[in-house]
C-alpha cells in the first residue's frame, strides 16, 4: 500500500517492547521512516530503522502539544504506559498518572491542536476484569468492563473516557489487547519467565528446576507481532474505524501450565517444575479469552503466527542473551 508522505505517524512508548516491534510494523505494512516519529524518555535507547526519533516525557502536557501541534500526525499511537501489574500496584499514583492522564491530556491536545489526528489506543482486556467470571466462552466488545486491578482499572478509565470524547469528535480507536507475548519481552512476564529460565538451565546457570506460580489459569495469548500489525493497520488513514473499540484476541485460552509443558518440551535438557511460593497467587479470574469477529470484520485483521513459532522464537531470543 502507498501512503501519503505527509502521513505521519507519531509512536508513544516507542522504545518499549510493543513499540519496537509496532515501528517494525508500519515499516513492513509500507510506511516510509521519515514518516514516523518514535517518542521516547531521554534515558531511551532511540528507535533503529532510521525512523524519526522524538525525546520526551508523556507527563509534560505543554512539551507533547508542542510536538502534536508542530507534526500534524495522521495517526498517533499511544503505547506508552505502566503495563506491569505488580509495578502499577506498587505506584498507585504514578500508574493513574501515566495510564490515564496522559491519555486524557493528548486526546484533549489533539482536539485542540491537530483535529484530523487519529488516536489508536494500546488499551487491555484488564479492563474486563470480573466480567470474565460471567461466560465459559470468548467475550465481545459489549461485555461490561469491571476491572480488579489498578492497572486493569487505569486501562478502564481511560477506555471509557476515550469512548465519550469519540461523541464530541474526537477520532479515537481503542483496542482491548489480551496477553501478548515474544522475543524481547521482559521476564516479568509468564511466557519469558519460564523461557529466560530453561535458556539459564541450558547454559549452565542454574539448576534444571524450573519454578513457577499458579498454573491452572487459561489466558488468551498472541504473538506480539500480530498485535502491532493490528495497530499499524489502524493508522491507515482509509480505514473507517473512528469510535470503534476492538478486542485484539485469538480467541482460545491456554492454561498456563500447558505454555510452560511446551516451552519445557523445547529443550534436551531434564528440567523439574518446582512451586515457589513467592509466585503462587490465586487467580481472580481462571479463564480469560476475547471474541475477535469484530476486528476481523472491520480491520480484516487475524493472528497470523502459530503460537509454538511465538513460543520457540522466544526461548531463542533467551537463548542468544546467555551465549559466551
Amino acid at each position: 500500500m502507498a501512503f501519503s508522505r505527509q502521513d505521519k505517524i507519531l509512536v508513544t512508548g516507542a522504545a518499549g517492547f510493543v513499540g519496537k516491534v509496532c515501528i517494525d510494523a508500519l515499516l513492513g505494512d509500507g510506511r516510509h521512516p521519515d514518516q514516523i516519529f518514535a517518542l521516547s524518555r531521554h534515558n531511551e535507547q532511540a528507535p533503529a530503522h532510521g525512523v524519526n526519533s522524538v525525546k520526551g516525557d508523556i507527563l509534560n502536557r505543554a512539551a507533547m502539544r508542542d510536538v502534536v501541534a508542530e507534526l500534524q500526525p495522521c495517526a498517533i499511537i499511544h503505547l506508552a504506559a505502566i503495563a506491569e501489574p505488580a509495578k502499577a500496584r506498587a505506584d498507585h499514583d504514578g500508574a493513574w498518572a501515566v495510564n490515564f492522564d496522559s491519555v486524557r491530556h493528548l486526546a484533549e491536545t489533539i482536539l485542540e491542536v491537530s483535529a484530523k489526528t487519529r488516536l489508536i489506543f494500546a488499551g487491555s482486556a484488564e479492563a474486563y476484569g470480573a466480567s470474565f467470571n460471567d461466560t465459559d466462552g470468548p467475550i465481545d466488545e459489549v461485555t461490561p468492563l469491571r476491572p480488579a486491578t489498578t492497572y486493569g482499572a487505569t486501562k478502564a478509565a481511560a477506555d471509557m473516557l476515550l469512548g465519550q470524547m469519540a461523541q464530541d469528535g474526537l477520532r479515537a480507536v481503542r483496542f482491548r489487547a489480551f496477553n501478548h507475548t515474544g522475543p524481547g519481552q521482559a521476564p516479568a512476564y509468564v511466557v519469558p519467565a519460564f523461557a529466560e529460565q530453561i535458556a539459564r538451565i541450558e547454559a549452565g546457570l542454574q539448576p534444571p528446576v524450573v519454578r513457577v506460580g499458579n498454573l491452572e489459569a487459561k489466558r488468551d495469548f498472541l504473538d506480539v507481532r500480530d498485535v502491532a500489525v493490528a495497530y499499524a493497520g489502524a493508522a491507515d488513514p482509509d480505514a473507517d474505524i473512528d469510535g470503534s473499540v476492538f478486542n485484539l484476541a485469538s480467541g482460545e485460552a491456554r492454561s498456563i501450565r500447558s505454555i510452560l509443558d511446551a516451552l519445557v518440551g523445547m529443550s534436551d535438557r531434564p528440567i523439574d517444575v518446582e512451586t515457589d511460593p513467592n509466585k503462587l497467587r490465586p487467580s481472580d479470574v481462571p479463564y480469560a479469552a476475547g471474541s475477535n469477529v469484530r476486528i476481523r470484520k472491520h480491520l480484516g485483521w487475524a493472528p497470523e503466527h502459530d503460537f509454538e513459532e511465538t513460543l520457540r522464537d522466544t526461548l531463542n531470543f533467551w537463548r542468544e542473551q546467555f551465549v559466551s
